[in-house]
């Protein structure tokens, strides 16, 4: 297995249950690490810098996307978000497969820089179910509601650009899955030149 992490992107329909997915796998197994995003905007109760978030200025935001020390930003309701690159660099460097919770805008820009980047699309097993989640929540109002179901008939646009989909129905079996697909990463050729280049070595001295 190749000692280099592998980086992840996960995102979902909101009520699909990526976070709670993602906060199982962590739990089950000790070669994760979750991602940290840094943003502009104030910390709320209870939130701590560091583990939560990092929490900047704009200033220093900008000074960030100057100098090239984010994988990826965006803007949300007038505050900026993005993922810091010296994290992510180092915890894969430790072996660590890095898990990046983000939205479909944040994770094709991943993609485009780093393309050998994994791309995980979560989803309810339907429409409906989907809809009964947002509901079951009992904490939203119904506009927020409709808000959020369109919020992801825009998402499931861009499902099919994602290496791949995994139904939320169960989650034992969904996490078990998710372990699996990513760790099938680290067998692919391209992630091996390594072990390859050694091997060929080996063989050359044989004739």
């Amino acid at each position: 297995m190749s000692e280099q992490g592998v980086m992840v992107v996960i995102s979902g329909f909101s009520g699909s249950g990526k976070g709670t997915l993602m906060k199982a796998l962590l739990e089950r197994y000790p070669n994760y690490a979750l991602s940290v995003s840094c943003t502009t905007r104030a910390p709320r109760p209870g939130e701590v810098n560091g583990r939560d978030y990092y929490f900047v200025s704009e200033e220093e935001f900008c000074r960030m996307i100057r100098d090239g020390e984010l994988v990826e930003y965006a803007c949300y309701c007038g505050r900026y978000y993005g993922t810091p690159r010296a994290y992510v660099e180092q915890r894969m460097a430790e072996g660590k497969d890095v898990l990046l919770e983000i939205e479909i805008q944040g994770a094709l820009q991943i993609k485009e820089k780093f393309p050998e980047t994994v791309l995980i699309f979560v989803m309810p097993p339907s429409a409906a179910e989907l809809k009964n989640r947002l509901c079951g929540r009992g904490t939203e109002t119904e506009d927020v509601i409709n808000a959020r179901l369109h919020r992801a008939v825009e998402e499931a646009q861009d499902m099919d650009r994602y290496d791949y989909l995994l139904v939320n129905d169960d989650l034992e079996s969904c996490v078990s899955l998710l372990h699996q697909v990513i760790q099938s990463q680290h067998f692919k050729a391209a992630s091996q030149k390594e072990r390859i280049d050694t091997i060929r070595q080996e063989l050359k001295s044989f004739t």
